[in-house]
């Protein structure tokens, strides 16, 4: 092809199609991404869709550092969990074909999974309330870091070994890829083919997404894709590796350009009909009642009073967000090849740009300092003997309770509550319908429960610091094995302070939230609750940390139990 002519194609490719779209608009948008629009730094691509169209597509920043390639609507990026709504949408057309049924139980199809006496049904796996431990986590405590290959195959023989679930199937909500790897083998199982060969045909070909597959062979070459990175110091950008060789729960490939017609789908449907989006965008519900804001591989938003469907992504450098307002035929895509970048907030940027408000907002309570009279303690002296640190043992929440200025708050997960009396009842200042109970079961078990509704509560228990005495840490030490994970870690003390070891993994520091509960800086397992027998000996711990609850090790021989 002759210079001039490559020169043009990517000066087509670099600029907007926004051609009806006034200048000062155009401008706005340029704006909101100016910080990544670079040639020197790695930044996103993002598009515009309204009725049948793709009405603004274009590049900011670099696909590729090292060869000088920018990213263009054609780029291919990597969606991360924007994934889950196509493994879902699989789901549905199966279902409406009656193939499967969303209240099947889960063991119909994948009779791997373990019996753990508890139904658990697709529509929970799409709901992400099946209590499956998530996967990331398991691999990662396993010693499988995220920059490694993970196949399939892989994560199916980790969660063919579970042993127990975070909670019961439908009483609550724990975002879980685990669900959608088993999506995915659900799918293979009743059509006998992988989720890519399934959505290419029945998805992507019918909609002319040309560009899209779900990459599940991490070797695969992928022309015009983008690499992920991350900044270091403010300045620098490394490599974020990512070399998944799996699908479902992630590795979903396509670009704007395709994902457009997709967005399209919602509202003028080429493939499946109205009927199959409303099953999609179906809220979940609890066991109690409760409706779920996320729906089948797909949340529900509010934006300005428009109702909508939205899902970010994050794997590695890359992060994506697409969002759709079916009412108004209106759709935001932002994906983004650095680790820094809040796609979703970009993308909502460019919607308000879009979007009249017809939102009732209710008028905003008071902030504390405008409104003091409401937030003053009746009786401060009664609560003194309730304030300092408690911990939850089932998940490892800490919350912190003080009384300053004869106001109460309770200080905890990067934010701080104040907390009023509304008829004699104590109750979060912003958040009323949230009641706090302080209660002393016995001398020395001193609890605080909030509950959110008459079903929905956490419960804190009340510590103390852990004297840091050899003698004391000298207990904890030892070898602890996973049976599940087949892996160990061992605990140790040096210079009067225990550490988590691991073969795999740099020593981590340990540090005591009372005498039971210990927290570290790995992302996968940061706490950790010491478990006992009827002496008072340490036989083991569980982990229990964010998306994975009562993962067992049980305590070998070691320096802390002849």
């Amino acid at each position: 092809m002759k210079p001039f002519l490559t020169s043009l194609l990517l000066l087509v490719c670099l600029c907007t199609f926004g051609q009806a779209l006034p200048d000062s608009l155009l401008e706005k948008i340029d704006h909101l991404f100016e910080d990544v629009d670079h040639h020197n730094t790695p930044g996103c691509t993002v598009g515009i869709v309204r009725n049948d169209s793709l009405i603004f597509s274009k590049g900011y920043g670099m696909a590729n550092l090292e060869y000088d390639i920018p990213n263009t609507p054609a780029t291919i990026f990597h969606m991360a969990s924007i994934s889950k709504q196509f493994t879902a949408f699989s789901i549905v057309l199966l279902a409406r074909q009656g193939r499967l049924r969303l209240d099947d139980d889960i063991h119909k199809y994948l009779p791997w999974f373990p019996d753990l006496k508890e139904k658990i049904t697709i529509r929970h796996l799409l709901n992400h309330t099946s209590g499956i431990r998530d996967q990331w986590q398991l691999l990662a405590i396993a010693g499988t870091t995220l920059n490694d290959v993970i196949t399939q195959d892989q994560i199916v023989k980790l969660l063919s070994r579970q042993q127990a679930l975070n909670f019961k199937p439908g009483e609550e909500y724990s975002y879980s890829n685990s669900g959608f790897t088993m999506l995915a083998e659900i799918v293979r199982s009743v059509t006998g083919q992988t989720l890519r060969q399934f959505t290419d045909s029945a998805i992507f070909k019918p909609l002319g997404m040309k560009d899209t597959h779900f990459h599940d062979d991490c070797t695969e070459i992928v022309r015009g894709r983008a690499y992920s990175y991350y900044m270091t110091d403010g300045t620098h950008f490394v490599n974020s590796i990512l070399s998944y060789s799996n699908a479902g729960a992630t590795s979903l490939f396509t670009n704007i350009n395709d994902l457009s017609k997709w967005i399209m789908n919602f509202y003028d449907h080429k493939v499946g009909d109205q009927q199959d989006i409303d099953q999609l965008t179906l809220p979940g519900r609890l066991n109690n009642g409760k409706i779920l804001d996320y729906a089948l591989g797909i949340g529900l938003i509010d934006q300005k009073g428009w109702k909508g469907f939205a899902h970010s992504g994050a794997d590695a450098g890359y992060r994506t967000n697409l969002a759709v307002f079916p009412e108004k035929k209106l759709g935001f895509l932002v994906f983004s090849n650095r680790g820094e970048f809040n796609s979703a907030n970009k993308a909502m940027a460019m919607a308000d740009l879009f979007l009249t408000d017809k939102s009732n907002s209710p008028t905003k309570v008071k902030a504390e300092t405008q409104d003091s009279s409401h937030a003053a303690l009746n009786n401060p002296a009664s609560l003194k003997k309730f304030m300092g640190d408690y911990v939850a043992d089932e998940d490892g929440k800490r919350i912190h309770f003080r009384i300053s200025n004869n106001k109460l708050y309770a200080d905890g997960s990067n934010r701080t509550d104040l907390l009023v009396e509304i008829k004699d009842t104590l109750s979060l200042f912003l958040h009323p319908e949230v009641k706090v109970t302080f209660s002393i079961i016995h001398p020395g078990d001193t609890t605080v429960t909030m509950a959110f509704s008459p079903t929905e509560r956490e419960v804190y228990r009340k510590y103390a610091p852990l004297p840091a005495i050899d003698v004391i840490l000298w207990a904890y030490t030892g070898t602890y094995y996973c049976p599940e994970l087949e892996c160990k870690y061992a605990i140790t003390l040096k210079d009067h302070h225990l550490t988590l070891t691991n073969i795999k993994y740099n020593d981590i520091p340990l540090t005591f939230e009372g005498t039971d509960h210990l927290f570290n800086n790995f992302w996968a397992m940061y706490h950790l609750r010491m478990l006992r027998n009827a002496t008072g000996k340490i036989t083991g711990f569980e982990v229990n940390s964010g998306r994975l609850r009562h993962l067992k090790f049980n305590k070998l021989i070691g320096p802390g139990q002849p």
